[in-house]
């Protein structure tokens, strides 16, 4: 069973900010902009803040960050991962989900970093 999960605020592209699937949860990227598509700060305040609407779709969901076994990170700039990092290990603090991270040339909204995620869902057997 396939069930899509709308994100907190209006999306105005044609993709669903969250699917569930076979005990899992796919959030798609996430932002750290405002609710006008803006960015925020620097590039540790977007990841903050990218990772408060990955949070808020996978509550719509069903599920929590707790139970993400996977995010993709993408960054505008290599020499932001430090930074990133910092923000990105307050909130996984132990046993992080397994993380791929990548630079790219550029990102929707002029964005420093954009964020996806997978996360199991509460009670699924997903072995």
């Amino acid at each position: 069973m396939r069930r899509i999960v709308d994100a907190p605020t209006v999306a105005t592209l044609p993709y669903s900010a969250g699917v569930t699937a076979a005990g899992l949860c796919f959030v798609a990227g996430q932002f750290g902009t405002d609710g006008e598509d803006r960015p925020v700060g620097d590039v540790e305040r977007q990841t903050t803040l990218a990772i408060d609407h990955l949070e808020a779709v996978l509550k719509r969901a069903g599920t929590s960050l707790d139970l993400v076994v996977r995010t993709t990170v993408w960054l505008r700039k290599l020499d932001d991962f430090t930074a990133m990092n910092r923000a990105y290990r307050v909130r996984f603090p132990r046993d992080p989900p397994a993380r791929v991270t990548v630079a790219v040339a550029e990102l929707l909204f002029g964005a420093a970093v954009e964020i996806d995620a997978i996360a199991a869902m509460p009670g699924a057997d997903t072995r």
